[in-house]
């Protein structure tokens, strides 16, 4: 049996977390009582302020601050003025570092898998450990997984820019 994920696991480092989400089911409640559930199959670590393909870079602004709470909350933002980007809160408060959601079985790409599940900005900081909506469950299967550069960051410095912080399964 599945069981919701709890405020420790979240508690650990991005990088710590990003590779131990692979394989568990990514659940979403619609408005209509619907139950969707994906497992995750694709995350990127992203760590901190000095992390230069963080959002955090720049500090703490009204779009960042949610990064700054404890880990177990989720942060949607847009991208491209188009795609809602699910991303989970990690680590203790004040530390900002998420971790991104960019596949689930059945949807490659961090934009399809939340138009699959209607995931946009009304969920942003949504505590994930307590949440009716929104929240992640383990099931006990643990994938093999392998690790490249994360995608689409271009504009990072490096070490950064290569850090193999993207993790996705076989």
């Amino acid at each position: 049996m599945a069981k919701r994920l709890m405020p420790d696991f979240y508690a650990e480092h991005a990088l710590s977390v990003a590779p131990l989400l692979l394989g568990k089911l990514l659940v979403r409640r619609l408005d209509d009582g619907t139950v969707l559930k994906y497992r995750i199959t694709e995350t990127e670590a992203y760590c901190g302020e000095e992390d230069t393909a963080c959002h955090a870079r720049a500090g703490r602004t009204e779009r960042t601050r949610v990064l700054y709470e404890r880990g177990g909350v989720s942060y949607v933002y847009l991208c491209y003025g188009i795609h809602s980007l699910l991303n989970v809160v990690t680590g203790a408060e004040g530390d900002p570092q998420a971790v991104l959601i960019r596949g689930v079985e059945g949807f490659d790409g961090p934009g399809k898998l939340t138009k699959a599940m209607d995931i946009d900005r009304k969920l942003n900081a949504v505590d994930l450990t307590v949440s009716d909506s929104l929240w992640i469950e383990d099931d006990g299967f643990v994938p093999q997984y392998k690790t490249s550069k994360r995608i689409g960051i271009d504009y990072a410095t490096e070490p950064y820019k290569s850090a193999p912080w993207r993790f996705f399964t076989e």
